[in-house]
């Protein structure tokens, strides 16, 4: 398949990664409290109904109108946001993933639409419903929330496994793939646990309730994140269902990622060892600040967690299917002879500000600036968060051509490099230029024929030792290969 060539938004010194990211962190947030706000809903609505707890029906009341405001009103322009941002950041991802799960994504928007219904529904007029009928509409909204997630979760899942779907290509393969079920379960306890947490700084805010009444309703909230217990053993289902490589990447192959998982479950194991031994098994009480911060270290691992899933997937953003900039591995060969910027058409931003040479932008680094726009800049920039030219400052110029080459037997999570000679060398002319604060004049490589054409010939021995894989080939490929 041909590569297709979209226009590539600039973020300025803010990473792409760290733009999605952060929208994406805050929306997954948003989500779980809905989710597990849902649940919680149907818990306290039980209370009241049968007795056990006298003050449920009050809090009931008030706890929706923020659930109502945070989840239907955030979670809908953070979801809108999050489409926007990704088709901004890798269009080819998104549309790849659409050509695929289509009729999945409608289905979740059903549910998406029968939840708002719903929650629109009982907010409005529960005051006036008899208790079973205010039950069944909450139970209609949180189920109709959690199938979304169900929906979403197979789709998310597919991107870092989609296991047997790579031969069958059947939709059932790619959406019942191997970490679909420790993540689906993984996110409905996490759920339960934001809506907890949230629920327990609403009690102690509310002003109408006594003291004993706050004990005997965080008490009760306390209940949901008892299934936090079944955390470690979902995390580690989780990471045994991974790709080898993948999990190498969270065992210290990367230590960003690394990192990020110890963030997690150390959050994770904080806010679980508050709630089971502090809050259900001494039953103590729980006020508005201690609330808050739990809150706050549920965010922290829901961050640290978010980013180890959307890292481990490196170098891909769909596994064996797109690299993370948008080329897919059996287009590196073809890419290797024709280049990746004779097929894009669109202007460079800001091509007046480089060097002239005989009154026209400098060629070299004009196209240096496209091949770093097109297969470099969704994770780097250009001056700023991850700067390629920060992070190449102490190589020389030979040191740069030979790495660049090399790319993904240097670093592992890197996609191998997907143009030319030619285009390899003027992507190292422009972060050079780059690192000396972009001068108003730049020699020009080719004035000396003989010198650039041994210097090609050398990056082009490079490119073929390195060869169009990544560096780690999934294991049951690598078999067949040999095989031949």
């Amino acid at each position: 398949m041909d590569a297709v060539v979209y226009p590539v938004n600039d973020f300025g010194p803010l990473m792409k990664g760290l733009a999605i990211g952060g929208l994406g962190i805050f929306h997954v947030f948003t989500a779980h409290f809905a989710i597990g706000g849902g649940m919680l809903l149907c818990y306290f609505q039980w209370l009241a109904m049968t007795g056990r707890s006298k003050s449920a029906r009050a809090f009931l009341d008030g706890y929706f109108r923020y659930l109502v405001l945070i989840s239907f009103v955030t979670g809908a322009l953070t979801g809108v946001g999050m489409w926007f941002t990704s088709i901004q950041v890798s269009p080819v991802t998104i549309g790849l993933m659409i050509d695929e799960f289509h009729w999945l994504w409608a289905v979740e928007w059903t549910f998406f639409c029968l939840e708002v219904v719903a929650g629109y529904a009982a907010f409005k007029y529960g005051s006036r419903l008899t208790d079973k009928a205010r039950l069944i509409l909450l139970a209609l909204y949180s189920f109709a929330a959690w199938m979304s997630l169900f929906w979403i979760n197979g789709i998310l899942s597919f991107q870092l496994t989609p296991g047997a779907w790579l031969e069958s290509r059947s939709l059932i393969d790619a959406f019942f793939n191997p970490t679909f079920l420790p993540s689906l379960l993984y996110r409905t306890v996490a759920s339960l646990v934001v809506a907890a947490l949230v629920a327990m700084v609403l009690i102690n805010l509310a002003g109408s309730f006594s003291r004993p009444e706050r004990e005997e309703l965080v008490r009760q909230a306390a209940w949901l994140m008892a299934p936090m217990a079944a955390m470690p053993l979902l995390g580690i289902w989780f990471l045994a269902a991974m790709p080898p490589d993948s999990r190498e990447w969270v065992m210290g192959g990367s230590m960003a990622m690394t990192m990020m998982l110890t963030i997690a479950i150390g959050a994770s194991a904080l806010v679980g060892g508050y709630a089971l031994f502090g809050l259900i098994r001494n039953q103590l009480y729980i006020n508005g600040a201690t609330a808050l911060v739990l809150a706050g270290l549920a965010f922290a691992a829901t961050a640290g967690g978010e980013f180890v899933r959307e890292g481990v997937r490196k170098p891909y953003t769909l596994r064996e299917l797109l690299y993370s900039n948008a080329i897919r591995p059996d287009q590196v060969a073809a890419l290797r002879q024709r280049g990746l910027t004779s097929i894009d058409p669109f202007p460079l931003r800001h091509e007046d500000q480089l060097p002239q040479i005989n009154g026209q932008p400098h060629p070299i680094l004009r196209k240096g600036g496209l091949v770093f726009r097109q297969q470099c800049s969704v994770c780097h920039t250009t001056v700023g968060l991850n700067s390629l030219s920060g992070l190449t400052k102490r190589w020389d110029g030979e040191m740069k051509r030979q790495n660049f080459a090399k790319l993904q037997k240097l670093k592992p999570f890197m996609p191998p490099f997907a143009g030319t000679a030619e285009e390899l060398d003027s992507l190292v002319e422009y972060v050079s230029w780059l690192e000396q604060d972009r001068p108003k004049t730049w020699p020009d490589p080719q004035a000396n024929p003989v010198e650039y054409s041994a210097r090609l010939e050398r990056i082009r021995k490079w490119l073929e030792e390195a060869g169009t894989e990544p560096a780690l080939v999934r294991e049951s490929k690598a078999i067949a290969q040999g095989g031949r």
